[in-house]
């Protein structure tokens, strides 16, 4: 009964933080969106009242995922947290989401996975050997420490992918920008205004940054690295360079326009010719197994109506 009591505690443990750690990041803070809403009605409130008011998730899960999330990082290599952290700005840093808690929900869904095979062989399967249920309990109890980091991977990719689709027509609205009269941090300005994607968003922090100080070139260097994509990383080297040079930002910016264009429809080929290649395991699987069973089903019950059938079976 103890074994039961812990394996649930441990499948709820692994079901709060994939709910919470993991969830998709809200871009508003909700504590903020309290105070917005207090100060318009104009209500006096305490700051208890206020966090009272935050969501159960807020004011729970989300301060007992982040006390794992610190005894879970005890265990984990600085390195591996520096990584960690670099690749959750590749991300697009979720709100809420950083290398702890990250890390937490790598431990509690590992145990989460393999606790909950635990509990499902409580229940049956009593001729399997322990050795089988022990490695089926740590293959699953693996695959449930390498989910977040997959998920994790497919949120870069998601982000990336987005940015360079959407570089083209953001380079060609700089460069008209640029060629109208308005200075560079002016036509990064009217692409985070007009635009609400990843790229934008990226542009809008590099203009916070130069507001707070920050010199240009670091802070589109910056912006480079939180990317991670080699055209941002040209773009931003073409645009420093023209600005140390003297060179024209408008010609700078329509070349490099035209060829972020090239590489689009490059990667677009790609995926075309990737294509076919892809469509093999559905054919041979899916698609082929039903045409055979088509054509040939008819043909073998003619077969087996005719003479054949006495000839192959007998009477």
């Amino acid at each position: 009964m103890f074994i039961l009591a812990f394996v649930f505690l441990v499948v709820a443990g692994a079901v709060i933080l994939i709910v919470v750690g993991l969830r998709e990041a809200h871009r508003e803070d909700p504590l903020q969106r309290r105070l917005e809403e207090f100060v318009a009605r104009g209500d006096m409130a305490s700051l208890e009242e206020i966090e009272l008011s935050q969501p159960f998730t807020e004011r729970v899960f989300y301060p007992l995922a982040r006390k794992f999330g610190e005894i879970a990082i005890r265990f984990t290599p600085q390195n591996a947290l520096q990584v960690t952290t670099h690749r959750l700005e590749l991300a697009g840093s979720p709100r809420g989401i950083d290398a702890t808690m990250f890390w937490a929900s790598r431990f509690i869904a590992a145990i989460g996975f393999g606790g909950l095979m635990l509990f499902l062989f409580s229940f049956g399967l009593e001729s399997w050997g322990w050795a089988r249920k022990l490695l089926i309990v740590s293959f699953f109890t693996i695959f449930g420490y390498y989910i977040p980091e997959l998920l994790l991977t497919s949120k870069i990719q998601r982000r990336q992918k987005e940015i360079r689709k959407a570089m083209p027509d953001a380079l060609d609205l700089l460069t008209i920008c640029v060629e109208a009269g308005l200075g560079f941090d002016g036509a990064m300005a009217k692409v985070y205004e007009k635009w609400d994607n990843e790229l934008s968003r990226g542009f809008g922090r590099v203009l916070r940054e130069i507001q707070l100080g920050k010199l240009r070139r670091e802070a589109l260097k910056d912006m480079a690295d939180r990317m991670g994509i080699p055209e941002m990383t040209s773009f931003v080297a073409a645009v420093i360079q023209s600005e140390q040079l003297g060179v024209s930002m408008a010609k700078v910016l329509h070349i490099q326009a035209d060829q972020m264009r090239i590489k689009r429809r490059q990667m677009a080929e790609e995926e075309a010719h990737k294509a076919p290649i892809k469509m093999l395991i559905p054919m041979a699987f899916l698609i082929f197994p039903s045409i055979c069973i088509v054509l040939i089903t008819p043909a073998v019950l003619m077969l087996l109506r005719s003479a054949l059938k006495t000839l192959l079976f007998g009477e």
